[in-house]
């Protein structure tokens, strides 16, 4: 499986460009820290080459800037092409098919300095129009794309009053939209 989900910060505006078919492509890298600190204890970073296309790469375009922190869900390629020179290039990127805005530098500073912004302003995943949201269980959710609740929602407080220990679980369990990261 070629999954990737990458979490970082742009290190330039992206690149919007049009292939002679007229399909849009927009460009950048992302800075994407490591898990782990190296041998003199400070962090290390990646920097991962993107390319979005169609639609998510207009959204892209016209919406992100240097330094905006963003997730990019996608697969990894591997591809070749013959320089100038005549000699094979071999370049990995990822191919992403989904974007979602996490934060803009702005927000940061504004946060850092005391102003509180909540981080998070969108997700896009299709029209642009109208960002989506992921399937939320029954009931729960908001945003254009919740779901009504079919059945009635659980008791705030279990009832334990059955004899067998056990037969509370795999109850359903409210969704909190309040989870912090």
């Amino acid at each position: 499986m070629n999954d990737v989900t990458l979490l970082g910060r742009l290190t330039r505006d992206p690149e919007v460009r049009y292939t002679p078919s007229q399909k849009v492509v927009t460009t950048f890298t992302m800075a994407v820290d490591r898990p782990f600190t190296g041998q003199n204890g400070q962090k290390e970073t990646d920097f991962i080459p993107v390319v979005l296309w169609g639609k998510t790469a207009e959204v892209a375009g016209n919406s992100l800037a240097k330094g905006h922190r963003i997730l990019v869900k996608g697969r990894i390629q591997v591809r070749t092409y013959d320089n100038k020179q005549g000699q094979k290039q071999w370049v990995t990127e990822v191919v992403g098919n989904m974007i979602e805005f996490i934060e803009r530098k702005s927000d940061s500073a504004n946060r850092s300095q005391g102003y509180g912004q909540q981080p998070g302003y969108g997700q896009y995943q299709g029209n642009p129009q109208q960002p989506t949201y992921p399937p939320q269980q029954q009931g729960y959710g908001q945003g254009p794309n919740s779901y009504p609740a079919t059945q009635a929602a659980p008791p705030a407080t279990p009832q334990y009053q059955q004899q067998d220990a056990f037969s509370h679980i795999g109850t359903e369990v409210p969704f909190d939209e309040e989870v912090p990261f």
